[in-house]
């Protein structure tokens, strides 16, 4: 671990020398919102905006993803056969990832790098990444990181934590591929721990004070999985839901899609696309049959996965980093930190009914 003071004048600079290792992705402003896209050449990332309304898990697991290919032309040899689609592994580099969405890659690694079953579409554009993260010094006012595991300093799942110190940048690096990527740069002015490291402690303090929204959780695991699936709250809690997928799409942990095979003539490919629990075709039988036929059913199940079934599956917390998307987001202003509150309550709130 080391610390590098990054004059801004030499910041541009540096990414330039970077681009000629590594593929950069920054937010960029379109329209009124920000997005992670590629930079080109003396393009720099915006790195103004609170947080981007989509989350950067595309550059690891795009929304549209081709996985195989094949050929029904009998005069080919190779006929008949499915090829994996031949991609780009380049390094790449996320600057002005924020903690919370950095934080997200290391659940969503739970369903896509086990030791039993491997991903190697997800598990190579991972490896492939380095996330250069952006501490918030002024988080949103719907974050509640703090209390879903995260915050707003937080280094899991970074390479490089910066610190925006108004005319300069500290960088904290934290693995190898941050150190790489440092020298990539040339950002070489290295400053003693003991020089920076109460001004990066007080700016953490001073940003996680700011943050006003919060979430309990330390009763769900404890609730009984059955009693909280037949709660009477989720009728009430699904009644606005218009199924539209939002809050799936914008979520940095949800990992859903779908496969299908896209033919056209003589030859094919496979693809993976994102897909959402909220949508009433995703849990659609062949038989016709829908286990989840209502929204009550697909609204509870979204909760119940990120808020109870993965929490007693993984013993590490919440499926969620608090990032507050799909709060400000929601068309019709379903909150999953009233839906928490709900959830993590009813054990007492059960024991004080049959009282």
């Amino acid at each position: 671990m080391k610390y590098i003071k990054i004059d801004k004048k030499d910041w541009p600079s540096g990414l330039d020398k970077a681009s000629e290792s590594y593929r950069l992705f920054g937010p960029q402003r379109e329209e009124e919102f920000h997005s992670f896209k590629e930079l080109e050449k003396g393009v720099e990332p915006d790195l103004s905006c609170l947080n981007t309304r989509l989350s950067p898990k595309s550059l690891i697991y795009p929304q549209s993803e081709a996985m195989m290919e094949y050929t029904l032309d009998q005069s080919q040899d190779d006929h008949h056969i499915m090829k994996e689609v031949k991609k780009d592994y380049a390094p790449q580099a996320v600057i002005g990832i924020r903690p919370c969405d950095a934080k997200a890659f290391i659940l969503v690694q739970k369903n896509f790098d086990t030791p039993d079953y491997k991903d190697p579409y997800w598990i190579r554009a991972y490896e492939s990444t380095t996330f250069v993260g952006l501490a918030c010094n002024s988080p949103c006012s719907s974050c509640f990181c703090t209390t879903a595991g995260c915050g707003p300093f937080h280094e899991e799942g970074l390479d490089l934590l910066l610190l925006d110190a108004e005319d300069h940048y500290l960088a904290k690096s934290l693995t190898q591929k941050g150190d790489a990527f440092l020298n990539a740069a040339g950002w070489d002015a290295e400053v003693e721990e003991d020089r920076v490291g109460q001004q990066i402690e007080s700016a953490k303090q001073a940003a996680e004070e700011k943050i006003t929204s919060f979430v309990n959780t330390d009763k769900l695991r404890g609730i009984d999985t059955n009693e909280l699936y037949k709660a009477p709250f989720w009728e009430e809690v699904a009644f606005s839901c218009i199924n539209c997928g939002t809050c799936t799409y914008v979520c940095p942990t949800c990992w859903c899609f779908d496969i299908q095979d896209e033919n056209h003539g003589n030859s094919g490919c496979r693809m993976r696309n994102w897909d959402s629990c909220m949508f009433p075709l995703f849990t659609l039988h062949g038989s016709g049959h829908n286990p989840r036929d209502t929204k009550i059913h697909r609204v509870r199940q979204r909760f119940m996965h990120k808020l109870k079934y993965y929490v007693d599956k993984y013993e590490n917390g919440i499926q969620c980093v608090g990032c507050g998307r799909c709060v400000r987001l929601c068309p019709v202003n379903i909150d999953i930190r009233r839906v928490c509150e709900l959830m993590n309550n009813y054990g007492a709130v059960k024991d004080a009914c049959a009282v």
